[in-house]
């Protein structure tokens, strides 16, 4: 499994880093991924919904808004894509 995780201002990718692991990607352990995802990129942790995990499922992608924080974030959106083969 390898998740690549973009933080992007204005559609320049400000920070980025990849997570690699030797098991399949399970959605139960979704949000741990996040967490260890937003922690290399400095970056709190957002609000996970059955629709992102869906997005992420249905199209290898999923887009994390401001309004998807508790907290301010100062970017324009989080994208993570699913680039296992």
């Amino acid at each position: 499994m390898r998740l690549w995780a973009k933080v992007m201002t204005e559609g320049k990718i400000r920070k980025q880093c990849t997570l690699e692991k030797d098991e399949r990607l399970t959605w139960s352990h979704f949000f741990d991924y996040m967490t260890e995802l937003c922690d290399k990129l400095d970056v709190p942790t957002p609000v996970i919904l059955k629709p992102h995990i869906l997005q992420l499922a249905k199209f290898r992608h999923v887009k994390f808004l401001p309004r998807d924080f508790v907290d301010g974030v100062d970017f324009d959106r989080l994208v993570v894509e699913n680039i296992s083969e």
